[in-house]
């Protein structure tokens, strides 16, 4: 148990910078969220859904933090800062991280019937700040929702989401997930500003654009001929 503990606050230490020990990490509102879910989620397997609310309920004054006790979390979990909601039947996978006022909100089913209503996120996946990630969808494996994002459909593994609607960017490298930790999900320059942050995105997507264009091309002029300003190809 002490071993899974430590093992749990070093993980938080690999993508968090601001802490200088474990003791300071047991501090973290998003710690003791996991922990008061981990006690409301047996109560409600065991069918003590009162007691379970009662615990989430404590809680979520305590972190302002709410996490359903019917949500499904895996291990090494870490939600940095607080007011992040997380529905009833939200499963999150292994080594996922959530930054502040992300919403893993449920749909109404046309039914009237419950059922799965809410996300799922796979292994590795980070959620931005601010972001909403909404319905039965599967975030996948390593993909990364940037801030104040809305997703409504399912993220292939590794994919870079933005917008509102969201959307996949293509990143330096591909849309595979990088080994190293990327905090926030996104990263376009070194001074990604969030109030900034639609400008920011804009001249993110044109520079990539820009780079998909030159290297288009590239391939064209090494096809034979080259391509003068009107587009046409000019003939030796």
């Amino acid at each position: 148990m002490a071993g899974r503990l430590v093992a749990y606050l070093d993980s938080i230490r690999a993508r968090d910078p601001a802490p200088r020990s474990r003791w300071e990490v047991l501090t973290y509102p998003g710690v003791w969220a996991l922990i008061g879910h981990r006690i409301a989620h047996r109560l409600f397997i065991a069918r003590f859904f009162l007691l379970a609310r009662i615990v989430n309920h404590w809680t979520r004054a305590w972190t302002a933090i709410d996490i359903h006790p019917g949500a499904r979390i895996g291990r090494n979990f870490f939600i940095d800062h607080g007011f992040v909601v997380i529905g009833e039947t939200a499963e999150i996978g292994d080594d996922v991280t959530i930054y502040q006022c992300v919403t893993l909100g449920g749909t109404s089913p046309d039914n009237g019937v419950g059922g799965k209503r809410h996300p799922t996120l796979l292994d590795g996946a980070i959620v931005g700040s601010g972001a909403q990630v909404l319905g039965p969808i599967t975030v996948g494996r390593g993909a990364r929702v940037g801030a104040n994002a809305v997703v409504t459909r399912d993220v292939p593994d590794g994919a870079v989401m933005v917008g509102i609607p969201a959307r996949p960017v293509v990143v330096e490298g591909g849309t595979q997930p990088k080994p190293e930790f990327l905090p926030y999900g996104t990263k376009c320059a070194e001074t990604f500003d969030p109030v900034t942050q639609k400008t920011e995105l804009l001249r993110c997507e044109v520079e990539q654009l820009r780079r998909r264009l030159d290297a288009l091309l590239a391939e064209r002029e090494g096809q034979g001929g080259l391509i003068n300003d009107s587009g046409e190809r000019d003939r030796a």
